[in-house]
């Protein structure tokens, strides 16, 4: 075999790889769910021991959440989260272009200063998306930290101080009182 019937296989093979990577992606994205939640319902229905997108809709759980990272030197997770969601909500196509070049210099770039754990295709994809940034342009980055968050930091988050202090002073008329209780027998239970 000689060395331009190597590359054009190795050029196949690698178009292919691309190939299959893209149709995951779209996979992923799609089962991304689409619905928005109604603030009441998740009031009524989620305790901040239960999930991590309550905890993350409250902003003393921001505040504590962020304070734990850092202990841990991962606050840049939530600080990337937060920046999405806060650039999902513009409208203008300079005031998208801006924030693009901003978050990808702050958290994506692999000289970034905060840097995230991000796949190489993950990157990629938002380097290219810099040249006409959509508001759904980090979605898919920002859905991988969410999980690595909800999965790993959040689930230390649950057992440390700085999450009991955040329980034991949750607001009553929010509902979560009651869930103390039970949440401290779910504890001494586990032990």
């Amino acid at each position: 075999m000689n060395w331009s019937s190597k590359i054009s296989l190795d050029l196949q093979d690698s178009k292919r790889i691309h190939k299959a990577w893209k149709s995951r992606m779209h996979n992923f994205i799609q089962s991304l769910p689409t619905g928005k939640i109604n603030r009441q319902e998740r009031n009524e229905t989620s305790t901040l021991d239960e999930s991590l997108e309550t905890l993350l809709s409250q902003k003393c759980g921001q505040i504590a959440f962020r304070d734990f990272l850092k202990s841990e030197f991962c606050e840049e997770n939530l600080d990337f989260w937060l920046a999405c969601q806060e650039f999902q909500t513009f409208d203008s196509p300079e005031e998208l272009t801006q924030r693009a070049a901003s978050i990808y210099e702050e958290f994506v770039s692999t000289e970034s200063p905060k840097q995230v754990n991000l796949d190489f295709y993950t990157r990629k994809i938002i380097r290219q998306s810099l040249q006409q940034p959509s508001p759904s342009c980090f979605v898919v980055a920002q859905k991988k930290i969410y999980i690595l968050m909800e999965n790993d930091s959040f689930l230390r988050f649950t057992q440390s101080k700085q999450y009991q202090v955040l329980l034991d002073a949750a607001p009553k008329q929010r509902g979560l009182g009651k869930h103390r209780k039970a949440l401290k027998i779910r504890r001494s239970n586990a032990a």
